[in-house]
């Protein structure tokens, strides 16, 4: 985890924590975009300790993209919270302009998932459609912001500034399993922008990467290059593989999933670098299309 927490007292998480409360509690009920990572648990969590399960209700967007491990482990936290779940089937693949990989590829998945919600926000009588977009979030590339923003869905942690050190701490302190957790984008985030999202790449990847979990790599990525599979860890699980063993292990599982070689990287996991290679290879934004 790239994130450094500060050093703050009590008093003033205290008051950064009434803050989020009071923010939350601007809302009759409040529809929460769930994906069961690091943000929108906490999130879900503090909406509930804030408006009572009642006045909350968390939706899951179910696509190709989403791992089944990451649907299981929604619903788990959900029930663990006590706050009522949906999950809802997404259609981002049907869009040409999400198809295309183009650098803002999160754009056209977000605004499919927030029209969908904003539906269900109409049906169920909820006044606000919350994201968890937290500090660090407003200073990197996140096209899926510009569709909140066109469909009025807020931000209370990032109104809050509370961060993701902030998050993860707050998370522990209340006994989320999540606190913990690897940032864990969709699927399609590994196949490289320009290359076109498909349902059988999205499967190859989940397999393999259900492969690397099950040899012990909790945060790998398997990043899809037709039929290489280049896997990217950060550096202390890369010093695990000096043990053959374990090499082979994984080099079966991944081959299993459907690629012909496997290629370790050896500069590892960076955030942001699939987008500075886009920039540099002068894969652009997209416009939607006009229908």
């Amino acid at each position: 985890m790239d994130e450094i927490a500060r050093p703050e007292s009590d008093a003033a998480q205290d008051v950064r924590q009434d803050a989020l409360a009071a923010i939350l509690r601007r809302s009759r009920k409040l529809l929460v975009a769930f994906s069961g990572g690091v943000d929108s648990t906490f999130l879900l969590q503090a909406a509930v300790d804030a408006l009572g399960p009642a006045r909350v209700l968390a939706v899951t967007g179910v696509s190709e993209s989403l791992a089944a491990r990451e649907r299981e482990e929604a619903v788990a936290l959900a029930a663990r919270i006590g706050a009522p779940h949906r999950l809802i089937a997404t259609r981002e693949m049907e869009n040409p302009d999400y198809a295309a990989n183009p650098r803002n590829r999160c754009y056209f998945c977000k605004s499919e998932l927030y029209d969908r919600l904003r539906e269900i926000a109409a049906a169920e009588g909820c006044d606000s459609i919350a994201d968890g977009t937290n500090l660090d979030d407003a200073t990197d590339v996140r096209p899926g912001r510009l569709a909140a923003r066109e469909r009025g869905v807020a931000s209370p942690l990032l109104e809050a500034a509370i961060d993701k050190a902030t998050i993860r701490a707050w998370s522990r302190a209340r006994g989320l399993p999540t606190a913990d957790k690897p940032e864990m984008p969709c699927l399609a985030s590994r196949i490289p922008f320009g290359d076109a999202v498909d349902a059988a790449k999205l499967r190859r990847v989940e397999a393999a990467e259900d492969a690397l979990r099950s040899a012990g790599f909790t945060r790998g990525r398997v990043r899809h290059h037709g039929d290489i599979a280049r896997l990217e860890f950060p550096e202390d699980e890369v010093a695990r593989l000096i043990d053959p063993a374990l090499r082979r292990l994984v080099v079966a599982g991944v081959r299993r999933a459907g690629f012909e070689y496997v290629t370790i990287d050896l500069e590892g996991y960076r955030r942001g670098r699939q987008d500075e290679v886009a920039r540099r290879a002068g894969i652009a934004w997209r416009r939607p299309t006009e229908i």
